[in-house]
């Protein structure tokens, strides 16, 4: 079975350019079963591993990538990015970003809440794909990714970044603690905290967030607009599994590459 667009969220602001190809992948068209139903691509899940690999083949199959052209680091909620040419050789690095500058090598990281960005400078030959949780996003993930972009060849105004579906603010409850970590040195962060339940919580903007920082850097910015809570059937959400008491969830996808 092979995935066709309906399987795929598209974003015009990366589709527009004919050098590059993205795909932010939902669970749709994958193999796995239970609680991991569909495309499960993360190899940190308890999914049977042969089901991860063939649907990680039908995301690339989608992308017109090759086997073996494909490379995601070892997520670790950091602002680590690094600069690949290749496929890995042996365990995969520690980081949240990832960047190429070679055509036909796909990048990407897997979700389940946390934003994925997928970045390109097509006019200069430079792709990147960041994995942004609140952590990674104030810790510097995405500023660490358009410098490692520029290393590699591009200019920050010929940037594009997209958000792919991500936790949504009505769905994102935090402690009103984190939301004084978010404060400390900069007190208009507070437009992204909304009243919680209780007085001792808040509803924190995600995307709202990730796109502020990346258009203070100085690249075009723009959120897809889907919430990974809110549609079970379309998405995993770390979240949602844990309010439902599940053991274990799913990861989506978010890829992107340069034509050969």
């Amino acid at each position: 079975m092979r995935l066709t667009d309906s399987d795929v969220v598209r974003a015009p602001e990366l589709g527009a350019a004919t050098a590059v190809r993205h795909g932010f992948f939902t669970r749709s068209g994958g193999v796995s079963g239970g609680i991991y139903k569909g495309l499960n691509v993360g190899y940190g899940s308890d999914d049977e591993r042969g089901s991860v690999a063939e649907n990680r083949a039908r995301a690339m199959a989608y992308m017109g990538i090759g086997d073996g052209d494909f490379v995601t680091p070892w997520q670790v909620h950091s602002p680590d990015v690094i600069v690949v040419d290749g496929p890995f050789e042996g365990e995969r690095p520690k980081a949240d970003g990832i960047v190429t500058s070679r055509p036909g090598l796909a990048i990407g990281v897997v979700t389940a809440d946390c934003g994925p960005v997928l970045f390109a400078d097509a006019r200069n030959g430079v792709v990147g794909a960041a994995h942004s949780g609140w952590r990674g996003a104030l810790g510097g993930v995405l500023e660490a990714t358009i410098a490692a972009m520029e290393s590699a060849g591009a200019e920050r105004k010929s940037i594009t970044a997209v958000l792919g579906p991500t936790i949504t603010q009505p769905n994102y409850e935090v402690g009103a603690a984190m939301m004084e970590e978010f404060l400390d040195g900069d007190a208009t962060r507070e437009r992204f905290f909304a009243p919680g339940r209780t007085a001792d919580k808040r509803q924190f903007d995600l995307p709202g967030f990730i796109v502020a920082r990346l258009v203070e850097n100085g690249v075009a910015a723009s959120f897809v607009g889907l919430c990974t809570y809110a549609e079970p059937d379309r998405f995993f959400s770390f979240r949602r599994t844990t309010h439902r008491g599940e053991p274990d969830y799913g990861r989506q996808l978010s890829a992107i590459a340069l034509r050969d």
